[in-house]
């Protein structure tokens, strides 16, 4: 937020599009890490007192792990310092405005930005009218 405006600052960020798709899913709090969870590609993997979640390629999800498959990444072209403030909220509130649902996900040096497969196109148009850049992998 910008410092006692009320609003996000205004950025304009480059997203990468990931490529594949993408499956997040839920085990146990007290299950251990599985094998399948690490490989090629973008992977997070959050243990709660609750549950242990693991986004990660959807081809990868074996067959009965309550997963919810299909949803397409965008990195944040960072890195970005801790003390910047506004960059995620410059691009998550177009896509509030636009009424898409997203996982964030930040790492040390920037963050991921996941939304349903078959909402990626009017998210990547939401970010680009909001001044944003949606550019191809690669």
């Amino acid at each position: 937020m910008a410092a006692g405006t009320g609003r996000a600052a205004s950025f304009s960020v480059t997203l990468r599009v990931l490529p594949g798709e993408y499956a997040i899913s839920r085990l146990e709090p007290d299950a251990a890490l599985p094998d399948w969870a690490d490989g090629p590609g973008f992977v997070s993997i959050a243990r709660t007192v609750d549950e242990l979640s693991i986004l990660c390629e959807a081809e990868r999800v074996p067959l009965g792990v309550r997963s919810e498959p299909g949803w397409s990444g965008f990195q944040f072209v960072g890195p970005f310092a801790f003390d910047e403030t506004g960059i995620a909220a410059s691009v998550l509130q177009p896509l509030a405005d636009a009424g898409i649902g997203i996982v964030l996900v930040s790492t040390f040096d920037t963050d991921y930005l996941f939304v349903k497969t078959e909402q990626a196109g009017r998210a990547a148009e939401a970010l680009t009218a909001a001044g944003h850049v949606a550019a191809p992998s690669g």
